[in-house]
């Protein structure tokens, strides 16, 4: 009979995990695996996920696109899932979380004009916080002015608005990931297993097999 495997999370010292709470920005068509995807395997880990949408509550929902890369010069866009709000964006005070989540898809470009979702962004990394953003949710980082003099990757055809900001783009696969300081940026959703480790990592948490 073959042993049976347990996966554990662990806090490091100084660490009380069943009270970790991380904050995920969302919006109208947001990319659907990169917001159900890290909303369901953190919080699986035992984080209290609150995905959030300006002017929207809890209960609320979003509609999602399905990005996809199907040999075409760009992604093509689909219908996807509609997401359910865990928390209200009027209750969300950044002393409550450990870690920001940015998922991609179309809501960072317009997530970037709400001067709230701004002022989150940049206090999260003021307060040198574990921040996750994939494919193009470096539009946001971007915005909020957190890139200058620092490494960021981002679906390519962001890369701009990371220079445009200041910042270095880093070109790698889509599969990759790359850690600077308190950032955790990767290109789009096939990076999800290592972006997701390396957030895990950054927040102090330790899983076993």
């Amino acid at each position: 009979m073959s042993k049976q495997r347990i996966i554990g999370i662990h806090s490091l010292p100084g660490h009380i995990m069943s009270s970790k709470k991380l904050l995920l920005l969302a919006g109208d068509f947001v990319e659907d695996y990169e917001i159900m995807v890290p909303f369901q395997a953190l919080s699986m880990l035992g984080y209290e996920v609150h995905a959030v949408c300006p002017d929207k509550n809890a209960g609320d929902t979003v509609k999602t696109a399905i990005h996809d890369f199907e040999g075409d010069q760009t992604y093509t866009e689909k219908p996807g899932h509609n997401f359910v709000l865990s928390y209200s964006f009027a209750d969300v005070n950044v002393e409550d979380y450990v870690g920001l989540v940015v998922p991609g898809g179309r809501s960072p470009e317009y997530l970037r004009l709400n001067q709230r979702v701004i002022d989150l962004v940049r206090s999260f990394d003021e307060a040198q916080k574990p921040i996750a953003a994939v494919c193009h949710g470096a539009q946001l980082l971007a915005a909020a002015g957190i890139l200058k003099g620092r490494e960021c990757s981002a679906y390519p055809a962001c890369g701009p608005d990371v220079t445009m900001a200041g910042g270095t783009f880093i070109d790698i696969a889509a599969d990759q990931v790359h850690v600077e300081g308190n950032l955790v940026t990767a290109p789009a959703w096939p990076s999800h297993p290592l972006w997701l480790a390396a957030f895990v990592k950054l927040l102090g948490a330790r899983i076993e097999l």
